[in-house]
């Protein structure tokens, strides 16, 4: 059983998550605006939040920005906005992951199940490969002893990695795991986030081998 937060400015999309939520045996509370989120998520200890875009006073990309700065709490987007940019804005950002509306429930909570489970999986474990260390715990990477300014997603791509350290992964593998959504359109979000995620781990880039034809794999000598 998890607490749950459904953020959504529509009664009827937050009567039918709280149905379902309910079925499952989860807690949840409910906010309208953004606003109102951000006090409920300061005064509370929420295990997964359910988050639209177009939000009154505070839209749902701000809201996310907000709760990064101080939670790692795991977080769903679930809107009716469906292009390219936003998903990928939205995971550059923080998100776990991105629902399209019209949605259906049950695939929500199922939704909402993995990325509770992946923090279950990630919680209190400390990845350290000479001066790379990786707190999965408190999301923070340093290097040689200096914090490194990765974004959400790169850190979320590198925990990904390092779980699967030596093993290839492809693109597609990559993209269903880290991005954890449908992707129909080419790979190069991945070649992308790869170049940026090597170039801030400087000396350690390294690590991160290209597999050709295939993709990538965070490899370690044994």
């Amino acid at each position: 059983m998890a607490k749950l937060l459904i953020v959504d400015d529509e009664l009827k999309i937050r009567e039918v998550v709280k149905e379902y939520a309910l079925i499952n045996e989860h807690t949840i509370d409910e906010a309208d605006d953004g606003i109102k989120a951000l006090e409920m998520i300061n005064s509370n200890n929420y295990d997964c939040i359910i988050l639209d875009i177009m939000l009154p006073k505070l839209d749902g990309f701000s809201v996310l920005k907000e709760i990064r700065k101080n939670y790692d709490t795991p977080v769903i987007i679930l809107s009716a906005r469906q292009e390219e940019y936003d998903k990928l804005h939205g995971f550059d950002i923080g998100v776990d992951d991105y629902v399209a509306k019209p949605f259906s429930p049950k695939e929500l909570m199922a939704r909402v199940k993995v990325v509770l489970d992946r923090k279950k999986i990630n919680k209190n474990k400390t990845y350290k490969f000479d001066g790379l260390i990786i707190d999965t715990s408190g999301r923070t990477v340093s290097i040689d002893g200096v914090k490194a300014n990765l974004t959400p997603k790169e850190i979320d791509l590198l925990i990904y990695m390092v779980r699967n350290k030596n093993i290839a992964l492809s693109r597609e593998k990559i993209l269903s795991e880290v991005w954890n959504y449908d992707y129909f359109g080419d790979d190069r979000t991945v070649d992308t986030h790869i170049k940026m995620l090597r170039h801030n781990l400087g000396r350690y880039r390294s690590f991160i081998v290209t597999v050709r034809g295939m993709g990538y794999k965070f490899e370690i000598e044994s």
